[in-house]
């Protein structure tokens, strides 16, 4: 099959690249490099560097006769969003169109679409089902979603298929662990530098966290499953940031230090998402278990892969 990945140079993105080349598939990298790495391109896939917005993609469609895309371009800054919600819509929803335009005009058969289970629900009493009532809180929640309704209307309107992953908080190898999100990279590398952790509010917030290897084999199961549907990609398991801390902290023998930091406004205090649809529909589970997951996150960043 010859694929197109958007963002394939980045954290997840590398990941679902390393999936595809491995069984065989013909894949192109598209990425402008402004949060991808090229440390984490496949040397078997050839990469453009582009921006999902610009017009020389016409060529890499037409030269490329790409039977599907599976599109990772984002902007992923929920705060970002907040403070430039014009520039969100630039890339996850103009960025989108762009990708959607020029698969219908050169004959894609099919997308898949990252997107974000973890910013759609609220606070969850309970593991989000996919047809509970959405109720974004940040601008990129909101252009997410919205990707979402245009990859319904070009199946509508042009017969493009698609299936969407709507990942969990994902971890892993490769993760950037620079930034504000990306707690378990953050973690990781104040731990193995001698830096102190910083934790925010009581620490009790839960999320669903789920290893990069296990969301690469949900976009494998989705090349050939899914059709038309949404997936939530998670384990199903809520953890806490302290436990979080705590169990890195064993890993690297103890001695770590938390210091704590006021409550960031607005932050969720529980995201879970429930995975049974993905087991029906895709055949898909997530295998790693966190303490596997954070031992391979941690050794990644230890040795100096970030």
């Amino acid at each position: 099959m010859k694929i197109l990945v958007t963002g394939g140079a980045g954290f997840i993105g590398s990941h679902v690249v390393d999936a595809y080349v491995a069984v065989g598939h013909r894949v192109t990298v598209v990425d402008d490099l402004s949060s991808g790495r090229r440390a984490n391109l496949n040397s078997r896939a050839r990469f453009v560097r582009a921006d999902i917005n610009e017009n020389r993609l016409q060529a890499v469609f037409s030269q490329g006769k790409f039977d599907l895309v599976n599109h990772h371009a984002a902007q992923i800054d929920v705060r970002l969003s907040v403070a430039d919600p014009v520039r969100d819509a630039e890339v996850n929803l103009l960025g989108l169109l762009n990708i959607l335009e020029l698969s219908r005009r050169h004959g894609v058969r099919k997308i898949i679409f990252a997107a974000s289970g973890g910013t759609y629900f609220g606070e969850c009493r309970r593991p989000a089902r996919e047809d509970d009532p959405p109720d974004p809180r940040s601008p990129y929640g909101v252009s997410k979603l919205a990707g979402e309704h245009y990859l319904r209307a070009y199946q509508a309107i042009h017969h493009l298929d698609f299936t969407v992953l709507r990942y969990g908080n994902v971890y892993g190898p490769r993760q950037d662990p620079h930034g504000e999100a990306g707690v378990v990279a953050i973690f990781c590398r104040a731990l193995a530098t001698g830096a102190p952790v910083f934790i925010y509010g009581d620490g009790r917030q839960q999320r669903d966290y789920v290893f990069v290897k296990d969301v690469a084999r949900a976009n494998l199961a989705a090349l050939r499953k899914g059709s038309g549907e949404a997936f939530n990609i998670g384990a199903g398991r809520a953890e806490s940031v302290n436990a979080l801390f705590a169990a890195l902290n064993r890993l690297r023998g103890g001695g770590g230090r938390a210091i704590r930091r006021p409550a960031r406004p607005g932050e969720l205090l529980r995201s879970l998402l429930n995975p049974a649809r993905a087991k029906r529909g895709l055949g898909w589970r997530a295998e790693i278990s966190l303490a596997e997951g954070l031992k391979q996150t941690l050794r990644h960043i230890s040795t100096g892969g970030e």
